[in-house]
């Protein structure tokens, strides 16, 4: 969270540890998985579409990358929000995409850096030092003044369009191992850019996050109008490997009535928010979302119930991020199913590879509180108990397959990992450190 972000909500002692630390204080979050159905007959929520034509055996398309971008201010969310946000993406298909029509899986990331401004991270990083060393004395005059100067320090890196020189940090890419996975399972996964968002929503709440379900919304009427063959995006893809058009043929072979959401951090409360029953009239005209998956979604939203669509969050105990409590939220209520999926030791930035330290990226770390022992992060669910951290690469496995499962259970209709969304299956690679809640439709209609 931007510590422009982060001075808005804290305030004494407590705010200024924020933001030395630049983490939020954690608030526990409840976490789900999917319903199993009885043999021949899907559950609500898992029909998958007919006209699925001769796709190749799951898990065994080729992946191929694209990207396009429309600028860094082409769109204007609604009033009141105030700012303007890019229309860019990376796109990664399968290489047979031409065969058959395929379920689209949108995703968006979170608040983050917006401008990998290497020179400004270093003078940020001074500045929150000396805020350590001042709080420490208790010297509130020279607290005010760094207080002052970390805000200063940090504004290049959340500025958009970025300053001459500085790159734009690519927060969308954080995703590619899930997209490319999703897509050698024959999905076109599409993960947006929401820099300009990160850079104008300083106390923006809670339009912010009408503003991401908005974005949401555009870029699912934008492949609306591709898979007709028209629209702003044709002829705008370029593929990532060469900088070349795309070749890749889009038009018929996009599902649009099997869509699923992904969103991580703010970006899990934007897909929320564009999940939740009174958002559905939004939707673009034959879109029909059909699964809802939150990596640590922030709460920090107006709260609206989502009962319609089968809907899974995945959290880590060790993150400090509040992801909420979006089960307990709509228990009891759901007309489809709940699923949580908790990673013992898991982190928040892991989930990006663009925010985690193996990057060298800038900014990039690891924001768990660590432990009293070497390897060890201290829970933030209530119990601050030490748990064994988890490293990048196994959050990340973990978090692959499950979202695979889910994906592959709700816009295709494949039971085969009912075992392990309903927790009666576990990973082989992580024994106890998954923790599955699956709340069942309580409710018909």
């Amino acid at each position: 969270m931007a510590v422009k972000h982060r001075r808005r909500l804290f305030s004494g002692r407590a705010g200024r540890r924020a933001l030395v630390a630049g983490a939020v204080a954690a608030v526990a979050a409840a976490v789900v998985v999917p319903v199993q159905a009885s043999a021949g007959k899907a559950a609500p929520g898992q029909e998958a579409s007919q006209e699925t034509g001769q796709e190749a055996r799951p898990g065994t398309h080729e992946v191929a990358e694209a990207r396009y971008d429309l600028g860094d201010q082409a769109f204007t969310p609604p009033a009141p929000y105030e700012g303007k946000a890019e229309l860019a993406a990376v796109v990664h298909y399968p290489k047979d995409v031409a065969k058959g029509r395929h379920p689209l899986i949108v995703m968006q990331h979170g608040l983050w850096h917006t401008c990998a401004d290497r020179a400004a991270q270093t003078k940020l990083e001074a500045a929150q030092k000396a805020l350590a060393e001042a709080e420490k004395t208790g010297d509130e005059d020279e607290v005010t003044r760094l207080l002052t100067l970390v805000e200063q320090t940090s504004a290049p890196l959340w500025s958009w369009p970025c300053r001459d020189g500085a790159r734009p940090l690519p927060s969308s890419s954080g995703y590619d191992f899930l997209a490319k996975a999703l897509a050698r399972e024959g999905f076109i996964v599409v993960s947006m850019g929401a820099s300009g968002i990160n850079a104008t929503s300083a106390g923006q709440a809670p339009s912010v996050y009408q503003a991401r379900a908005a974005l949401i919304d555009k870029h699912l009427e934008l492949w609306r109008q591709l898979s007709q063959a028209k629209g702003p995006l044709l002829g705008k893809l370029k593929d990532a490997r060469t900088g070349q058009d795309s070749r890749a043929r889009f038009a018929g072979h996009v599902d649009l009535g099997r869509v699923g959401t992904l969103g991580h951090s703010m970006g899990g409360g934007g897909v929320m928010q564009h999940a939740s029953d009174a958002r559905h009239g939004a939707w673009p005209q034959g879109v029909k979302v059909k699964a809802v998956l939150g990596l640590a979604p922030t709460a920090t939203w107006d709260v609206e119930p989502i009962t319609k669509i089968p809907l899974a969050v995945l959290w880590g105990t060790c993150d400090q991020v509040n992801t909420g409590r979006y089960i307990d939220w709509n228990k009891g209520k759901n007309k489809a199913p709940l699923h949580g999926v908790t990673l013992t030791g898991g982190n928040h930035n892991s989930f990006n590879t663009q925010w985690s330290p193996a990057s060298g990226q800038v900014g990039g770390k690891n924001d768990a509180v660590s432990g009293r022992r070497p390897g060890y992060c201290v829970s933030q669910d209530g119990q601050e108990q030490e748990h064994s951290r988890l490293d990048e690469a196994t959050q990340r496995r973990i978090t692959t397959a499950y979202t695979t499962a889910f994906f592959r259970r709700y816009l295709m209709g494949d039971t085969s990992a009912d075992a392990l969304l309903t927790g009666r299956k576990h990973l082989p690679y992580a024994p106890g450190t998954v923790n599955v809640e699956h709340v069942p439709p309580q409710r018909r209609g």
